[in-house]
């Protein structure tokens, strides 16, 4: 067996988006974790990202409505080293009320490391250098391309986690990021991709 099939079986965090039906959520990480400058995910940010989709998802399974930012509250309140013990079980307790296997939910949650591997290994994603020699033109492009990714990936897990929840009706969907330029001088309206690739619009250079 190779080296990449036994890690496909062995990743954890690639089972977890299995059982839990998270389609998306490689995507996901893979964009957040190549974000540039500010938008970019840190691999423990990516973990508590991921361990929340896992909470919500064991959540809408068991028919519980949440209110914003109620699952992140919930995640802390059974992870976070700064809860007491007694405050944690008074919140698992509840959770199981509502019909959670807490014990197998917090075994499904994954650390940063896992994160990490599934990324570099499951994935193959190469983290770009700091100077790895392109010129500023082809950065920014695969800036662009890596946020409209993002974009798509975290548009398509929301709409997809609404309709699961009962919240949005929506039946098989696709979503397309369409981002175009218009150049209000030459009055030529060019996708992204075009006028990066194409080095401009119609303008003469010295526009």
């Amino acid at each position: 067996m190779s080296e990449n099939q036994t890690t496909r079986r062995t990743s954890k965090v690639q089972r977890v988006i299995d059982e839990y039906g998270l389609d998306t959520m490689g995507d996901t990480l893979e964009a957040y974790w190549l974000g540039d400058g500010t938008e970019q995910y840190s691999l423990r940010e990516l973990a508590d990202l991921f361990n929340h989709e896992v909470l919500r998802a064991a959540l809408t399974d068991a028919e519980v409505s949440t209110l914003d930012g109620e699952v992140e509250n919930t995640y802390r309140l059974l992870t976070s080293d700064e809860i007491s013990s007694g405050v944690r079980t008074e919140t698992e307790n509840s959770l199981e009320r509502d019909g959670l296997d807490v014990t197998k939910l917090k075994r499904d949650f994954v650390s940063h490391q896992a994160i990490h591997t599934y990324l570099t290994k499951y994935r193959s994603v190469d983290y770009p250098a700091e100077d790895d020699g392109r010129t500023r033109l082809e950065k920014d492009t695969e800036t662009i391309q890596r946020l409209r990714s993002r974009t798509n990936a975290v548009t398509e897990t929301t709409l997809e986690n609404l309709a699961k929840s009962g919240e949005l009706t929506l039946g098989d969907f696709e979503l397309f990021v369409d981002l175009r330029v218009v150049c209000n001088t030459c009055g030529r309206s060019y996708s992204v991709d075009e006028l990066l690739q194409g080095g401009g619009c119609d303008c003469p250079p010295d526009n």
